[in-house]
């Protein structure tokens, strides 16, 4: 592609040099430059991509975008100025591979919790309507039958890009993304043309990248507001947060909720560990996703898909079909009787939700014993808020490691354990080492008793001192339940 077509609809400021260059490809990394490409110099918290600019050049580059140029011109080489160079790159992506968020639906999920889940059921209800689509997820990328392993909760625009020209390329209408709050604040969404966009809720949580909740909730915001009027913007009016979302937004501002009056109302009337009856605007349907906080997962699920002009009858058939995701809410139970329950649940939101689901459906003959910890080098505010939900809301809970990182797994358990109330001193331990908690947990329960082993869900990794280690919750379980059942 000619930089002409490449730089066409982005403000710049001032150009130097062939604009009838052809570009080969587009490069953020001088590291990762070929002969041709594109550099976009980016100032990042870390490095200012401006520093590698001769680098890039030497490497090949024959184009350079960004906010002040060099002083030093090579005559050889095209340059580009722009006010922001980090939205500026999600323009040139976009351009770069044929603009395709506009040649399919995409659909982004925002909130705390439930992002994963909802793109995820979205992806399968279509699936059962008969479309092959796309997903972007943490869980994974999926273009049709294709499954791309994921990296970030929504990766760099370059790829995004990549991934949805593929899925035009192969016949996708439907693309369904996880919106991050990392990604919207780094214009990793940048240029992307969203039909629709749902948030499911706003919690605590990612405190130690945005600051302050009134910034994390701004972030989110910003998603919405810069929505094109041709859009839908679907809330949850029960979070005290939904109709913030829609304050600003040129879209058009739909509703769900199971509290109050909504455009999508959901009613839960039964449900247990095999699922759910639930009633969505007046129709009764059974599905095998459960707990009480899937119900509004699954009404966003239902409110995209009638805003996506599908009926009512085929929409709830497609979601009775719907299988769990990996890693939230998922069951099984032993040969022993002991029932097992595996979810992502790592915030304090999160927790108390999968908690409070399990003790809805429990008959209290039963104990319910918790194995959670909280990740290192993160929020550290939300860890005894943890400690004081799990030690309040189950019958044991054992405090573990989760993903320690670079911090002193011993500490991250002290600051958990402060959050304990002192009549609930007498239900809780601590095991730093995760498989040997999950251990006391078998040992310590009898046949009908519940384990939710918490805040890992889909992950197969433990990550201590910058090293990831392999590490399934659903493995480890399955193999101390073999050797301690002999």
């Amino acid at each position: 592609m000619i930089i002409t077509e490449l730089v066409n609809k982005i403000p710049v400021t001032e150009i130097h040099g062939d604009t009838h260059r052809e570009v080969s490809a587009l490069v953020f990394d001088s590291r990762k430059v070929s002969e041709n490409a594109l550099y976009i110099a980016i100032r990042g918290t870390v490095a200012d991509g401006h520093a590698f600019i001769t680098a890039a050049i030497e490497k090949g580059a024959k184009t350079i975008v960004c906010e002040e140029f060099p002083e030093l011109l090579d005559e050889t080489v095209t340059y580009i100025k722009v006010k922001d160079s980090s939205k500026a790159l999600g323009h040139l992506a976009s351009n770069f591979y044929g603009n395709p968020s506009r040649k399919l639906k995409l659909i982004g999920v925002t909130g705390t919790n439930g992002k994963t889940s909802v793109s995820t059921l979205l992806f399968d209800v279509f699936r059962n309507l008969g479309y092959d689509s796309a997903l972007l997820s943490t869980v994974e990328i999926r273009i049709g039958e294709e499954i791309i392993p994921a990296t970030h909760t929504t990766p760099d625009v370059i790829t995004i890009n990549k991934i949805l020209a593929d899925a035009v390329e192969k016949g996708c209408e439907f693309a369904f993304m996880e919106v991050s709050s990392h990604g919207i604040a780094q214009n990793r969404i940048e240029g992307l043309h969203f039909k629709i966009a749902g948030f499911t809720n706003l919690t605590h949580d990612h405190l130690d990248y945005h600051k302050t909740f009134e910034e994390y909730l701004k972030t989110k915001k910003r998603f919405f507001d810069d929505l094109e009027d041709t859009a839908v913007a679907i809330t949850n009016v029960d979070d005290k947060n939904g109709s913030v979302m829609l304050q600003n937004t040129k879209a058009k501002k739909k509703s769900y909720a199971l509290k109050t009056m909504a455009d999508f109302h959901g009613k839960l009337l039964e449900v247990d560990f095999n699922g759910m009856l639930l009633n969505f605007n007046g129709k009764e349907f059974w599905t095998t996703i459960t707990g009480k906080f899937n119900v509004y997962n699954l009404l966003l699920v239902y409110g995209i898909a009638s805003e996506l002009g599908f009926e009512q009858d085929d929409i709830l058939q497609a979601i009775s079909k719907l299988k769990r995701v990996s890693g939230r809410f998922e069951t099984f139970k032993s040969d022993g009787g002991i029932f097992f329950i595996v979810d992502y649940a790592h915030t304090p939101d999160a927790l108390e939700n999968i908690l409070d689901s399990i003790n809805d459906i429990r008959t209290k003959n039963e104990r319910l014993i918790t194995v959670f910890g909280c990740g290192g080098d993160r929020d550290h505010s939300k860890r005894p808020e943890m400690g004081n939900i799990a030690t309040k809301k189950s019958t044991l809970a054992i405090i573990t490691s989760d993903n320690p990182r670079t911090e002193d797994p011993g500490q991250i358990i002290k600051e958990i354990e402060a959050g304990v109330e002192p009549q609930y001193f007498s239900k809780y331990t601590s095991i730093p080492d995760r498989k040997e908690a999950i251990k006391m947990a078998i040992k310590f329960a009898e046949p009908k008793d519940i384990i939710l082993v918490a805040g890992k869900g889909h992950e197969n990794y433990q990550e201590i001192n910058g090293i990831k280690h392999h590490f399934d919750d659903k493995e480890v379980i399955n193999e101390l339940w073999k050797l301690m059942s002999k």
